[in-house]
């Protein structure tokens, strides 16, 4: 067994029998599933939800430098659970995955940590809010959050600074992701402002830009039939924002969905078939060829736009590999964003 076959036994307990990507469409035996009209309390839900199998806290962040170069930046904590009994210690069914990345236009730095839950390596507490793995963390009010992670030939340190509410995905933070009705909580902070210092090969950068902060918890997010998704969280110049994703199907049709954001925190979700998004050009990369280019639209918004990789090789080298990076989005309407593109082989 190899250390790839070994780190997705370790990190994705339930992918020996996966159906879906990484697994996430096996059925969740004995784990909570989410239910329509959520009722969330915070701080409380800043934290982990253990009665559910899978979550993250998934921060993307586009930046420049001084001199104008764009850079992009991913910060990443997945639990995991292997049952949905509680525990302590080494009997604690809690897995820890995170990934952190730095991309330029010429060079993309990833790294990687897994840890077991119930040992102090990794957790999450709501109040004070704490998301730590390892020297990795994430930790403020939510209003003001410190990030750090360093890896072989990068390390970061940044502040995040809120300028708007928290905004909530679907029908009030229920989030369907396939026609048979599989769906998450899903919640994000899109208004962040960042600050801060980059640690690359050539030295220290000071970065300013924007970040967008997700937060999903389910059980079976997935449809058995759902092989990958492509992501995309779009800022306009105009302030408005918008996430929209694609759940490609095996048998080649897809699930959509999207939320238009306001400058003001207003949101409108879309249903399946509203957002489109399709591939224009693709790239080799460190692993596969992918689509870099795409041509996204939400016609009931008036967005008809091109999005183009900073850097067509993006592609994650983790235990499970994705794409993920920094974009451009020019057409009518102009702007920054991140992509990321899961299950391409």
């Amino acid at each position: 067994m190899n250390v790839k076959a070994i780190l997705l036994a370790i990190c994705l307990p339930y992918a020996a029998v996966a159906q879906g990507f990484a697994g996430l469409g096996t059925e969740a035996d004995g784990f909570g599933l989410p239910t329509p009209d959520p009722t969330f309390v915070f701080p409380d839900d800043h934290g982990a939800h253990p009665a559910y199998r899978i979550e993250w806290w998934y921060l993307t962040a586009n930046m420049t430098g001084d001199d104008g170069t764009p850079y992009g930046l991913q910060w990443t904590l997945f639990r995991s659970a292997l049952a949905p009994e509680a525990g302590d210690g080494w009997t604690a069914p809690q897995l820890w995955l995170a990934h952190a990345a730095v991309t330029t236009p010429d060079n993309h730095y990833v790294a990687q940590r897994i840890a077991r839950g119930g040992i102090g390596q990794a957790g999450v507490t709501s109040d004070p809010f704490e998301a730590r793995i390892d020297e990795w963390a994430l930790t403020g009010d939510w209003q003001t959050l410190d990030m750090t992670a360093t890896g072989a030939e990068f390390a970061y340190d940044v502040t995040l600074t809120a300028e708007g509410p928290l905004v909530f995905h679907g029908e009030d933070g229920y989030s369907v992701k396939s026609a048979e009705g599989q769906a998450s909580y899903y919640y994000s902070q899109p208004f962040f402002s960042l600050n801060g210092t980059l640690l690359l090969p050539e030295g220290e950068v000071a970065v300013t830009g924007n970040a967008w902060l997700d937060r999903e918890w389910s059980s079976q997010p997935l449809s058995a039939n759902q092989s990958g998704w492509d992501w995309f969280s779009l800022s306009f110049e105009d302030g408005n924002k918008m996430m929209g994703f694609l759940l490609r199907q095996t048998d080649g049709d897809s699930y959509s969905s999207a939320t238009w954001i306001t400058p003001e925190g207003e949101t409108t979700p879309f249903p399946d078939g509203a957002f489109r998004a399709q591939p224009l050009e693709r790239s080799p990369t460190s692993g596969p060829e992918v689509p870099t280019t795409w041509a996204v639209q939400l016609p009931e918004r008036g967005v008809d736009v091109t999005v183009t990789a900073i850097n067509p090789d993006a592609w994650m080298t983790t235990s499970v590999p994705y794409w993920e990076g920094p974009v451009t989005v020019t057409g009518s309407h102009e702007g920054v964003g991140y992509l990321e593109m899961t299950g391409y082989e």
